[in-house]
Formats: C-alpha cells, sequence, structure tokens
C-alpha cells in the first residue's frame, strides 16, 4: 500500500477488495438505502451480507476469526460503502474500530478468546461508550463512575451518541468510567466491558436524526451495572488515554468514509450532468457546472491522498497523530462541500430525499462533528506542529 504514494497504483489485493466491495455496495447497498433512510430501519440483511464477506474481520488476525488484513482493507472498504450509504459505512467503521479494536489492542487474552470471533464474524456487534451529556472531548467531565464491590465492578451514569448500541446484535459496550482519582488529583479514568445482556443496562430509546437515520445511535443508562472486576479492559487509569489512540486510527477510517461520501456526489453529479438538458444541451457542457464538477473531483482526491498518506504511516509503525488530523479534516469537509455543490447541480431534484446527493447533504454534516470535531482537529494538528 505505501507504494501508492510513489506509483499511484493499489496491489492486486487492494484492487480487488475494492471491487467487491463496490460490486456489492452498489448491488445490495444501494437498492435499499433510500427506503431504510425513510423508515429510520436498521438494515440487518445488509450488514448480515456483509458479515458474510468478512468486512467486519478485515484487519484482524485469523486467530481471532479475522482476515488477516490490516486497516488500509478496512479503510478502503469503508470507501466504497461511503458512495452509497454513510449508514452502512458507519455501522462498519464503529463496529470495528470503535467495537471491536480497543479490545484487540488493550485487551488480555482469555478477553480477545471470548469477544472478537463473535465481532469479528459480523453476527455480533459493540459500541464505545464515552460521550456523556457533558463530558466528551473534555475527559474531566466523565460522570458516569465504577466502584468496586467485592469481586465486581458497580456501574452508574449516562452515555450518548453511541453508535451500534441498541441493535438485535449488540452484545457489548465499552464503556470508560472514573474509578478513582489519579496521583495528580485528576479524575482516574478506565474502561470496563459491559455486555448489554447486564441487569440494569438499558439502551434508551433511539435519536430522531438529521442523517445518518440507517445507523443505530442511542444514549445508555446504566443502573448499579455489576460486572465482574476482569472486565476491566486494559490498565486500571489508562481508559482514555487508549481511547485517544483509538480515535487516532478511528480519524483515518472517518477519512474513507467521508472519501467515499464525495467521491459519491462526484459520481452522481457527472452522471446528472450529462443526462439533465437545458437550452437544448446537456448541463454538463456548461461550464459553470463542469468546473464546479471539477473541484469536486479535486477535493475528493486530496482527501484520499491524505488518508492514505495517514495509513501508510499508521501501518509502518510511524507517528500519524498529525496526518490523521489532516485527513479526518481535509476529508469531512470535502464530503460537506461536495454534498453541497452536488444537490446545487441536482436544482429542485436535489432537494428530493430518495436521491443520494440528497442523503450525502443531511449525512455528511457529522462527519465534521463525530470522532473529533473540525475545531479538535485544528488544535491537534497545531499542537503537533510546536503551537
Amino acid at each position: 500500500m505505501t507504494d501508492y504514494l510513489s506509483t499511484g497504483e493499489l496491489p492486486d489485493e487492494y484492487q480487488q477488495l475494492a471491487k467487491t466491495v463496490r460490486d456489492f455496495a452498489q448491488t445490495v447497498v444501494a437498492p435499499v438505502a433510500a427506503e431504510h433512510d425513510a423508515n429510520h430501519t436498521f438494515p440487518y440483511q445488509v450488514i448480515d451480507g456483509m458479515a458474510d464477506l468478512g468486512l467486519f474481520g478485515l484487519p484482524f488476525p485469523e486467530e481471532y476469526g479475522g482476515q488477516g488484513g490490516d486497516y488500509f482493507a478496512l479503510c478502503l472498504a469503508l470507501e466504497e460503502l461511503g458512495k452509497v450509504d454513510q449508514s452502512v459505512a458507519i455501522t462498519l467503521e464503529a463496529g470495528v474500530s470503535l467495537g471491536a479494536m480497543p479490545i484487540y489492542r488493550f485487551g488480555n487474552e482469555a478477553q480477545k478468546q471470548e469477544w472478537l470471533p463473535q465481532l469479528t464474524s459480523g453476527k455480533s456487534l459493540a459500541a464505545f461508550g464515552l460521550t456523556e451529556p457533558g463530558a466528551g472531548s473534555d475527559a474531566g467531565g466523565t460522570r458516569t463512575t465504577a466502584r468496586e464491590d467485592g469481586e465486581d465492578w458497580v456501574i452508574n451514569g449516562n452515555k450518548q451518541f453511541i453508535t451500534n448500541s441498541g441493535t438485535d446484535i449488540t452484545k457489548l459496550v465499552t464503556v470508560t468510567a472514573v474509578t478513582g482519582v489519579a496521583d495528580n488529583g485528576k479524575k482516574e479514568i478506565s474502561t470496563i466491558l459491559v455486555p448489554t445482556s447486564t441487569p440494569g443496562f438499558t439502551a434508551e430509546p433511539a435519536y430522531n436524526k438529521v442523517g445518518w437515520n440507517a445507523s443505530d445511535t442511542h444514549p445508555l443508562t446504566f443502573q448499579d451495572v455489576r460486572v465482574p472486576r476482569e472486565n476491566l479492559l486494559g490498565e486500571r487509569g489508562r481508559g482514555y488515554a487508549n481511547f485517544l489512540r483509538i480515535l487516532d486510527e478511528g480519524r483515518i477510517a472517518i477519512a474513507a468514509l467521508s472519501v467515499g461520501a464525495a467521491q459519491g456526489c462526484v459520481d452522481e453529479s457527472v452522471k446528472y450532468a450529462k443526462e439533465r438538458e437545458a437550452f437544448g444541451k446537456p448541463i454538463g457542457a456548461n461550464q459553470a457546472i463542469a468546473f464546479k464538477i471539477a473541484r469536486m473531483e479535486v477535493r475528493a482526491h486530496v482527501a484520499r491522498t491524505a488518508y492514505y498518506d495517514a495509513a501508510a504511516l499508521m501501518l509502518a509503525g510511524k507517528p500519524f497523530k498529525k496526518q490523521a488530523s489532516i485527513a479526518k479534516l481535509v476529508a469531512s469537509e470535502a464530503a460537506m462541500d461536495n454534498a453541497r455543490d452536488a444537490t446545487q447541480i441536482f436544482g429542485g431534484y436535489g432537494f428530493m430525499n430518495e436521491y443520494p446527493v440528497a442523503r450525502h447533504y443531511r449525512d455528511s454534516k457529522i462527519l465534521e462533528i463525530g470522532e473529533g470535531t473540525t475545531e479538535v482537529q485544528l488544535m491537534l494538528i497545531a499542537r503537533e506542529a510546536g503551537l
């Protein structure tokens, strides 16, 4: 994959993966996307198809039921899915990056053996409970607590905006909670595995969102939720720090999804500009339309190069925090800008929800917010630059 930046051509195995997912997206995902969006329904059959393709196991070793691939393979799949349905793409991204990856990165062998085969198969989903009504980027605002009681943790608190947390196949939520006071006087935050079948765990009614309507998102309530002490994930007190690593990786994945959305808008606009006629000729013959689409293509290309670069550094074991933030920033803005321009090109049709560009217009805004807002990315980039 690293050769792409110099040759401009992906190795065959990556090209074949992208083609396989592209075909699946066009033949299975796209035909039902508008229906699930309109009805706010989770696309279980589509997810089953993705599971059968092995997409949820792409970056994990075969010993845990994975495909033995890497994170860039996941990104390629997300880009292809993002072209036609961001809800489906974010289900995969969150299921892998936020659901299974923390267990793979920080879990002990017993936790990996218990949970990863279920999650890499795609037949079960996991979620990550970080954000709270008063805490997201601000770890100090975390109010959910976990206290020791004999051989158990007892968890109380609330989480919000948690993806994949209330489906019929959701089996686990990893929760950040205050477990004490650190040596510096700040809150000690740890991560704890909570099976969704645990008494006291409640996935509250789903949100009525602007976009990503086929993605599952709930607030969560924990009321005296009792789990064994061995459900601690990673080192006690390192929960938030470990999750920051997960977010760094996840930003590359969100960038890939965003590039898919940006490219999807280009593809739909090119097709429409060739077919739609006004004043006796296709609207694409007008320089105003052609140049608008050209700028859309430029945004998608630059954003793709940015996430390829970040992924190459990550896979090479080199520092990639700044490049991940750059990729996430550039790609999410490209998705939003392209969605706006595509809607303008489509005119009145672009305002109709059954058209993909309308869904992209509603869906893309959250890309500038989730897994670190634009402002957070700018802060991180400036910090990495030495400011």
